[in-house]
């Protein structure tokens, strides 16, 4: 009886097994037929004052595991000048998240075609929204391959794959840096000036991919440029966890520009004035007044808290109250609390009304909820139509990329993550290389002060880092002026290699 009871659990147990097998190999047959779309189209159009003739190829590079399976459909848009120059500069571009799709920079900044969205930090309403031509884009100095890693805009994971071979600081890079290597081969332009541009936590991804293509010992790709637009690089400094003093002083000079744009603060003075004195107050008594904690006399604490309230706008008694540490959402709530209004997180221009004046964290992001809608239905309309991508899914402008790995070869999250480093090592080991950085004075997503720190530490050469500042946040080409200067700025940087 034993013995039947025995042979009866292992039969039972080996039905999950088998059709656990079972789906596996369905799993991989799947991904084994999968048949990646590639659709070429031309146009012409004007950019930087140049008429240019241009293909437009939107298509999937299939990643695959050790094993030969396919793994992953990376979609790439790709804008190149007619007729095809190898010796001509290319610039592959993403943006952040990590779950987010090219469409902002792609439709917003540097692509053929522009999303046009009030520029004044109003919202953007409802569709129609107009699609123009982009007279601003960089087709005229260099070509542009976007990228959308796994789980953002229509790349996807195929059946069977591993989402923790690619949902990770590392894991995004080497499957970014891998279609760029492919791109190259596939286009013939290993020997083109190469530039990698990205925005937000791209930027994090840029420092990441930097180092999968120039870190390792075989197979280098050598950059031109780095193009990091609206900065993070360094994580720790900017935690907002119990302790962290520098986050404090990193986001205060984000939090004085913003002051006065609202007519508070120092009101009336020029944004970049504001930025250096709150900067040197920052660093400097604030700092100082932090890393002494409990141990600061009265004295300085009173000195402190007044020029801190006249810097950001707030009153000394919320200072007071808050321990002269305020928190980003504190900020956003009480800045214009006076004036029922929040203010936004990815561009403190913008306004929002919440359900309530009380609280200390607005209802939502005024700054995000005013333009979304404009850049998806763009994305969607473009793509899908012009450039005659078909498929049924949906289009993640921000998608899903979780669990995220955090870890840089260990350590998790909880160890101090910075990917600075990285572009330390490339600018030493690469006399040809520079970096271009772009700060919104009004982003609170990516202070401008906390860029400033983190590629200012020790190992960075500063001599080939080039800082462009912009009136207006995160995505400072919103603003109609800001996107042509970051426009001029980019092709300066671009034809001075």
């Amino acid at each position: 009886m034993k013995f039947v009871t025995g042979a009866l659990a292992l039969a039972l147990a080996a039905v999950p097994a088998a059709a656990q097998a079972q789906d596996k190999d369905k799993a991989e047959a799947e991904a084994r037929a999968y048949v990646p779309q590639v659709v070429t189209t031309r146009h012409q159009g004007s950019f930087g004052g140049q008429r240019v003739n241009y293909s437009a190829t939107i298509g999937e590079t299939v990643l695959k595991s050790k094993e030969g399976v396919p793994e992953a459909a990376i979609v790439t848009t790709a804008y190149v000048r007619e007729p095809r120059d190898p010796s001509r500069p290319v610039t592959f571009l993403f943006n952040g998240g990590p779950g987010s799709g090219s469409v902002w920079l792609q439709m917003g900044a540097f692509g053929p075609k522009r999303v046009a969205i009030p520029s004044d930090a109003r919202d953007d309403g409802a569709p129609p929204y107009p699609l123009l031509d982009n007279p601003d884009s960089l087709l005229d100095v260099t070509d542009l391959v976007f990228i959308d890693p796994p789980g953002t805009g229509f790349s996807v994971l195929l059946p069977g794959a591993d989402p923790k071979n690619y949902y990770g600081v590392s894991q995004d890079a080497k499957a970014v840096a891998q279609v760029i290597r492919r791109w190259l081969n596939d286009n013939g332009r290993w020997n083109s000036p190469k530039f990698l541009g990205g925005e937000s936590y791209g930027t994090t991804r840029s420092a990441a991919v930097v180092n999968e293509l120039e870190g390792q010992t075989y197979n280098d790709v050598a950059l031109n440029g780095i193009i990091l637009i609206s900065t993070i690089l360094d994580f720790g400094a900017e935690s907002e966890v119990a302790g962290n003093e520098m986050g404090f002083v990193t986001t205060l000079p984000s939090m004085a520009t913003t002051a006065a744009y609202h007519g508070k603060g120092l009101a009336g003075t020029p944004a970049a004035e504001v930025a250096e004195q709150a900067r040197q107050f920052a660093i400097g008594p604030y700092a100082a007044f932090l890393l002494k904690g409990q141990k600061a006399s009265s004295e300085e604490r009173a000195a402190v808290r007044a020029r801190l309230s006249q810097l950001i706008g707030l009153s000394e008694s919320f200072l007071d109250r808050a321990e002269l540490r305020v928190s980003p959402d504190r900020f956003y709530k009480e800045l214009l609390r006076d004036r029922g209004l929040t203010i936004g997180r990815l561009d403190t221009r913008y306004t929002g009304k919440d359900y309530d004046s009380a609280g200390e964290s607005p209802d939502n992001d005024p700054s995000f909820y005013g333009i979304d809608a404009g850049y998806t239905a763009a994305v969607n309309s473009w793509q899908r139509g012009a450039l005659g991508f078909r498929t049924d899914r949906e289009y993640q402008a921000i998608g899903s990329v979780g669990p995220w790995d955090w870890s840089l070869g260990g350590g998790g999250r909880s160890a101090y993550l910075s990917v600075a480093p990285y572009i330390g090592t490339a600018l030493r080991e690469n006399s040809g290389l520079r970096v271009f950085v772009g700060q919104g004075w009004y982003d609170f997503a990516t202070p401008f002060f906390g860029a400033e720190y983190s590629l200012s530490r020790t190992g960075i050469p500063q001599d080939r880092i080039a800082w462009h500042y912009y009136d207006a946040g995160h995505m400072m080409y919103v603003r109609d002026e800001d996107r042509a200067k970051l426009a001029r700025d980019i092709r300066a940087f671009i034809r001075a290699r």
